[in-house]
């Protein structure tokens, strides 16, 4: 369990440290990357919750609010994308 915790603290501070180097003009075209990576971590997270289901009741409202948060980082990403998308069409 300490062996997760620590994974999960240091995946923080990187993930953390990764989105701080990006430059403005690569935001778009690493933000549709994203939304793929994002997508599996819907996986991780119904996955999570297929193995929660045998768990304590904590578990499984724990695995229940990682596959939401999850499908709204997924929903809001493609919500933005498609914002910053349009900004690109030519207006008639």
């Amino acid at each position: 369990m300490e062996m997760l915790l620590a994974l999960f603290v240091l995946s923080i501070f990187l993930g953390f440290e990764l989105i701080n180097k990006v430059p403005p003009t690569l935001h778009t075209p690493l933000m549709s990357g994203a939304n793929a990576i994002s997508g599996i971590t819907v996986v991780g997270a119904l996955a999570a919750l297929a193995v929660a289901t045998k768990g304590a009741p904590f578990s499984k409202f724990l695995a229940f609010l990682a596959v939401i948060a999850a499908m709204i980082n997924v929903v809001g990403g493609f919500l933005v994308t498609d914002r910053m998308l349009k900004m690109f069409v030519k207006r008639k």
